[in-house]
Parts: C-alpha cells; sequence; structure tokens
C-alpha cells in the first residue's frame, strides 16, 4: 500500500502567501521563500505553488520566485498559474519545479495535457479540478480561480484529464476551501476510487482528525492545506504522528 502525502500549498499573489474562504476575503500569510524553506524542514512530503492571479505579464517574476523558492527545499515542488504552453512548463522546471499544476488553460485547450505529458512524462503533469456542489446535488468544474461556472462535471473532465495524460488530479472544493470543517469526502473518494492515478484532496482540513478522514473515507492519496499551516494551528510532523498513530502508512 502506498504511503500517504501531507503537502502545504503556497497561493502566491504579488509575490506574497495568502489564503482567502471559499475563494474570496484574501489575506496575507507571509514570505513564501521562508515558508517554503520551514515546510522542508518540518517534514511536508512535497511543496505546491499556486499562482492565483497569474497572468503573462507576471511570468518573468513568478519563475524568478520559483527559483528562489527551490533554491531551499529538498522536497517535490509543483508550481501551477497562466501555464498555457510547453514553453512555460519549460521555464518553470528549468527554475526548480519538479511538477506543474495546469487548471484553466487545460480545459479550454485539453490537447494541451497531452502535449506536456509527452513532452515531459505525465508524471510531471498535475491537472488542477476546482469544483462547487450544486443545488442539484452535482459537483461541476469552476474556470478562472474559481470565478466561471462550467456545464461539466468534476468526474467526467477528471476522467478525460487522465485518458490525455494527467499523471495527477488536484481536487479543491470550493464549498469547503478554508472552512476548516472538513475535506469534501464523497467527491473525493469517487475520483480515487475510479481514476488510475492518485487524487490530492484540497479544501477544508482544520483538524488531524479530518485528515484521517480524507485518507480512511475520501480514500486520498494525499491532503494539502494552506491556512492551517501558515498560521501554526497544526504542525506537520504532529500531524503526521497523530495519522500514524490512527494507523494511517505516512512518508518518513
Amino acid at each position: 500500500m502506498l504511503t500517504k502525502r501531507i503537502i502545504p500549498c503556497l497561493d502566491i499573489k504579488d509575490g506574497r502567501t495568502v489564503k482567502g474562504i471559499n475563494f474570496e476575503n484574501i489575506r496575507d500569510a507571509g514570505d513564501p521563500v521562508e515558508l517554503g524553506a520551514l515546510y522542508a524542514k518540518t517534514g511536508a512530503d512535497e511543496l505546491v505553488f499556486l499562482d492565483i492571479t497569474a497572468t503573462n505579464e507576471k511570468r518573468k517574476t513568478l519563475s524568478e520566485l520559483v527559483n528562489r523558492i527551490s533554491q531551499n527545499i529538498n522536497i517535490p515542488f509543483t508550481v501551477g498559474g497562466g501555464i498555457s504552453s510547453v514553453e512555460d512548463v519549460q521555464v518553470l522546471l528549468q527554475h526548480g519545479a519538479d511538477k506543474i499544476s495546469v487548471n484553466t488553460a487545460a480545459y479550454k485547450n485539453p490537447q494541451l495535457i497531452a502535449d506536456l505529458s509527452k513532452e515531459f512524462g505525465s508524471q510531471c503533469v498535475v491537472l488542477a479540478i476546482d469544483t462547487k456542489q450544486e443545488t442539484d446535488g452535482q459537483w461541476y468544474v469552476y474556470l478562472n480561480g474559481g470565478r466561471v461556472k462550467t456545464d461539466t462535471l468534476c468526474t467526467d473532465w477528471a476522467r478525460q484529464a487522465v485518458d490525455l495524460g494527467a499523471g495527477e488530479i488536484l481536487l479543491t472544493s470550493m464549498n469547503h476551501d478554508g472552512t476548516k470543517q472538513g475535506f469534501a469526502l464523497d467527491i473525493t473518494a469517487t475520483l480515487a476510487g475510479t481514476l488510475s492515478v492518485p487524487v490530492i484532496a484540497s479544501g477544508g482540513g482544520g483538524t488531524m482528525q479530518h485528515f484521517t478522514d480524507v485518507f480512511t473515507k475520501g480514500k486520498a492519496d494525499a491532503a494539502l492545506a494552506a491556512s492551517i499551516f501558515h498560521f501554526k494551528e497544526i504542525g506537520i510532523p504532529e500531524l503526521k504522528d497523530y495519522l500514524a498513530g490512527q494507523g494511517v502508512r505516512m512518508r518518513k
């Protein structure tokens, strides 16, 4: 059985780490270089960097910040935000990223997933899906940092992306994001049970028990969180010890 992973997430806006609730009410959470170094030292299994307002004009700033973070960590590093071409990925990999995350650009041009997988290998391609459960009970895909709703079901898009070459799914529940009320267990378990690639659960982690639940009931391969780590509400070493005590196999 594969071990489970704990992944802090650096949401970046204007070069600073930020955090919101339900994708809104953004507040500052610290210097990303310092946070990344701290997480690498204290047992994080991987680190995710998402430029939440990325535009092509910011590409240079983004790559330089990625480079600064990568020089201070020794764990796998996934970078996302504004990626829309093979060339964008080459720049980020040259600046220290190990994997890249695509979202809106991949939805608008699914061939991008196939192109990136062919060029860099599927293990390098993480598809980020921002999803929201609507009143009809279905989970729909949202784009542009959660601002634009589509009529596509989360499960359908995830399946298509894996067929195209995505090597991992980063699933963020907009309903749960920043609430600290627990992860979206049902949709996470649905994807984890039907896809052939790892699923990272994101959105809602607030207590250590929430992480136990997402690994056992949600069947997630990894759990991603931000504010509880940034604001030192839960320490990664303590969390991993707790999970191990609950019978969850953790990376050492």
